[in-house]
Parts: C-alpha cells; sequence; structure tokens
C-alpha cells in the first residue's frame, strides 16, 4: 500500500487529523457499498439507471467501496492530440487509453465519441464507458471558449456506454444554451438507463480579479455544483477549490455572510466539504478532478487531491493527464496510489 503519510509530507497532520465543523460528518449522504440502497433509491432514477451505477462501483480495485477511480481523455480535443499524447504517443491508440484504465484498477474511463467507438466491440463488456458529449475544440482561430455537442446521448447507449458525461461552463455568456442542450442530453440518458456525470466548471474573465484565479474559488465552483445536481447529474466533476470569496471579488450574484464565517474555513477539507454540500449534501457524488502532469511532483499532488477529497465527503478522483501522459506502468502506480487512499482505514471522512 502507498506510504500516504510521506507522500503529504509536512501536510500530513493537518490534512489527515482535520475535523470539519462548519458542515458535519453527520450532515452528509456519505459513499460506501450501499449508496444505491441508501441514497439514490429515494430518487427517481430507473432501475436501468441503478444498474448501470452499480457496474461503477463493482468494477477495478475500489469494488464494493462507493468510491471511484476514473481515467479521463477527452483532452485529445480540449488540449489537441499533440499536446496531450505527444508525451507518451502510444495513446494516440484508443485501445491503449483503455487498458490503462484496466490495468489501472479504474471504476470507468470517459472519453470521446471517436475513441470509445473505436474499441468498443473489444472492451465494452470489460470495464464501464462513459461518453464525453461535448467538447471546447481549439482549433478554431481566434480561440472561443463554448462547448459544442460532438454526439448525442443514443450513439452512446449503442455502443454499450453506461454513463454520459458533458460540461457546462457555467457563468460564460453560452452557459444558457450549453444548460438547455444538457439538460434534455441527461435527460434522454436517464430514459435509456445511462448515469449522467457533469464537468460543473465556471468560465468567465471577471472571475479573475487582482490576480487571484476565482475559477476556483469555494463559493463559485460549489455554486456550480448545485446547478449541476439540480440538472439531475448523478456524479458531479469539479476542481478542487484554492481560494474562497469569488463572489466578493466579483462584486456579483448573491452570497451571504455564513458562507465565509460559519460553513467554511481556510483549510482545503472545509473548502471541498463546502462542495460537497452543494451536491444536495452529498447525493449528488462530487468526484474532483486530477489536473495537469507537472512531472515529479505528480503523485504527491494525486495522493494529497484524494485525501481532500475523501474526508471532505466526495466520491472519488477522476484523473487523466498525470496518468496517460507517462509511461504505462508508471501510470498504473499512480492511479493505484489514489485507490489506495480510499481503500485505506486510516484516511477516515473529516
Amino acid at each position: 500500500m502507498t506510504d500516504i503519510a510521506a507522500l503529504l509530507g509536512s501536510d500530513a497532520d493537518s490534512l489527515l487529523n482535520h475535523t470539519c465543523q462548519g458542515v458535519p460528518r453527520d450532515s452528509l449522504h456519505l459513499p460506501g457499498p450501499d449508496f444505491i440502497d441508501r441514497v439514490m433509491a429515494d430518487s427517481d432514477r430507473s432501475p436501468a439507471v441503478l444498474r448501470n451505477m452499480q457496474s461503477f462501483f463493482n468494477h477495478g480495485r475500489l469494488a464494493g467501496t462507493g468510491y471511484l477511480s476514473l481515467l479521463p481523455v477527452d483532452q485529445g480535443i480540449e488540449h489537441s492530440a499533440g499536446a496531450s499524447f505527444a508525451p507518451n504517443p502510444r495513446y494516440f491508440d484508443p485501445a491503449n487509453i483503455v487498458e490503462l484504465a484496466l490495468e489501472g484498477g479504474c471504476n470507468g474511463v470517459a472519453s470521446t465519441l471517436g475513441v470509445l467507438s473505436s474499441v468498443a466491440r473489444r472492451y465494452a463488456h470489460k470495464i464501464p464507458m462513459m461518453l464525453k458529449l461535448n467538447h471546447n475544440e481549439t482549433l478554431s482561430h481566434p480561440a472561443i471558449y463554448d462547448q459544442t455537442l460532438f454526439a448525442d446521448v443514443d450513439q452512446a447507449h449503442d455502443m454499450g456506454c453506461v454513463a454520459v458525461g458533458a460540461t457546462i461552463y457555467f457563468g460564460s455568456h453560452e452557459s444558457r444554451r450549453q444548460i438547455m442542450e444538457i439538460s434534455e442530453a441527461f435527460e434522454r440518458a436517464h430514459q435509456l438507463g445511462m448515469v449522467t456525470v457533469l464537468w460543473a466548471y465556471l468560465r468567465n474573465p471577471a472571475f479573475k480579479q487582482d490576480g487571484t484565479d476565482y475559477h476556483v474559488s469555494a463559493d463559485l465552483t460549489s455554486q456550480a455544483n448545485h446547478m449541476a445536481a439540480t440538472l439531475k447529474a448523478d456524479i458531479v466533476k469539479q476542481k478542487l477549490p484554492e481560494n474562497n470569496g469569488g463572489y466578493r471579488a466579483v462584486g456579483f450574484g448573491h452570497t451571504h455572510d455564513n458562507v465565509y464565517s460559519e460553513l467554511t474555513t481556510d483549510h482545503p477539507i472545509d473548502l471541498a466539504r463546502y462542495q460537497v454540500a452543494n451536491c444536495f449534501m452529498g447525493r449528488a457524488g462530487l468526484i474532483n478532478s486530477g489536473g495537469g502532469s507537472k512531472g515529479h511532483s505528480d503523485l504527491g499532488e494525486a495522493v494529497r487531491t484524494a485525501v481532500i477529497n475523501k474526508r471532505a465527503g466526495g466520491m472519488g478522483l477522476i484523473s487523466g493527464r498525470k496518468a496517460f501522459q507517462k509511461p504505462m506502468q508508471e501510470g498504473v502506480e499512480l492511479l493505484h496510489a489514489i485507490q489506495d487512499v480510499y481503500l485505506s482505514t486510516d484516511v477516515m471522512v473529516a
């Protein structure tokens, strides 16, 4: 097993022994082996949706825990294939993407229409697949920042996917259209029995103020989470918060003093706990993103993010570039280290 405390270094005591006070643990619907019976069974989700959610929970090294370790590889469109795969050209071949998820013990793999459809007959019965429906392509010049549908829900269903994923850039000028598109797509996915996963990201130049990027503030990202859950996302993907007070800095929208004085502190677990609270107190599972690859520090950063997510009450981690931009064995080891956090009985919900 991974030496979690050693990888956390000087932050180990603070991260492993913190107790959340503002939003206490017993107010949450926490992940666990019985999550579907205990939480999702209250919802209007069909038996087929519950079965497909259970297929995620039953796969990989985290099978039976109620936690998720997912491999997302949609960066060939989001960041360009060259920028994504040149560090490790074997992943230009979609089969190797799925093989990494299998070897890495992931609960599932998420990717694009082309990637998954090209190998679906070989792998759809071996690992749960999630089709990412929309993307922000970066070949158009000058750059635009919008999420465009590349696929429809029926295509995902026909190739054997158990879930669909999508991104909404909340706060952008295009967000209202994206909300309508993805609301319709998620309703169709639920009709077909598939799980829905929303990348609830923020995008607006005004969210950067005086050198601070509030796209990763706890209060603004949490509101994006709340809207994602309102759109009936079964799982919400969100970046880990790095600061707070976005509403106040931007000077727009609505918040409350209690958010900052009672419900959160500056501790990273408290900030992530507020994200979980806005996912209907955990009824929609929060998975945090692993972020980009920085090289030698990736393993420690991935374990740190997993510890914060788990202790905050989150459902897992969705980490791509830190794993696939390395030789496969190193990528497998990083994914296993993330999973070891969720398997560890020493890392408890704060």
